[in-house]
């Protein structure tokens, strides 16, 4: 017996997908799978246009599409073509900040999601590091201790030193052996780490203790000799720790209630 199974669209009739949506698809999906590589560029628009029997408007609709999802950049001219990127999460975050501040989230929101994913990603990090893993996050330790001792005022310039914890964070997350948590909890990052540098840079009209900084230095260092010991669940209990006391000073402002979205305006 054989079954057979219609489809019937539930509310709305489900909309055919335009020529462009499916080009743009067809090459998205070369693009992920690595047959099409960053750096590559795309055949001519007149070999495309043939390979795909459709017209130059309609291919450049597609190309506008992958352009927004920054899969390609398109260069016009007789030297112009179209050239496969590495997808950007700061994009992606710029688009789940739309939607989140759709749906009235704030600053201290996200660093709440991000509490609750960052831990497990440094206990997975513990588990599987590599000692370039650990010579990675050294070398960040070593960067803004660097920075710290050739200052001469209470706190270090606010955008060397968010660039320096985001690459902190963003190693725990993309060095603990899970994709799928390092692309959420990575996308997460990008938003506080613009409102990291935009706390930081208030500091230099603040009372602020350099002893702060330096106390975060050492938090990072023993991370680091947790994560070398493979000790998974100091490693945890440790970050967990330290992202609950720095949230009370990056979260201590008139940002903290600040939309997300407003933060790429």
């Amino acid at each position: 017996m054989t079954e057979t199974f219609s489809a019937r669209p539930i509310g709305k009739a489900m909309r055919a997908p335009k020529t462009a949506e499916l080009i743009a698809s067809d090459l998205r999906k070369k693009i992920v799978q690595g047959t099409l590589t960053p750096g590559q560029t795309l055949p001519p628009e007149v070999i495309l246009m043939e390979q795909y029997d459709v017209s130059r408007p309609t291919l450049r609709e597609a190309f506008r599409i992958l352009e927004a999802e920054t899969l390609i950049s398109v260069r016009r001219g007789s030297r112009g073509g179209a050239q496969v990127m590495t997808p950007d999460l700061g994009v992606a975050a710029r688009s789940v900040g739309i939607v989140l501040q759709f749906n009235g989230t704030t600053i201290d929101d996200v660093y709440e999601a991000r509490m609750i994913l960052e831990p497990p990603c440094a206990a997975l990090l513990a588990k599987h590091r590599t000692k370039a893993d650990i010579a990675d996050l050294q070398a960040v330790v070593d960067e803004l201790a660097a920075i710290i001792a050739a200052g001469h005022r209470a706190v270090p310039d606010p955008a060397a030193w968010s660039d320096l914890t985001f690459r902190f964070h963003q190693l725990i997350l993309q060095r603990c052996g899970n994709k799928t948590l390092a692309v959420q909890a990575g996308v997460l990052a990008d938003i506080v780490k613009t409102h990291l540098y935009l706390r930081v840079a208030q500091s230099f009209d603040e009372d602020e203790a350099p002893e702060r900084f330096q106390r975060a230095i050492k938090a990072y260092q023993r991370f680091i000799d947790l994560v070398t010991a493979r000790d998974a669940a100091g490693a945890e209990k440790h970050w967990r720790r330290h992202m609950e006391v720095a949230s009370t000073y990056v979260l201590k402002d008139d940002l903290r209630q600040k939309p997300v979205v407003d933060l790429f305006a």
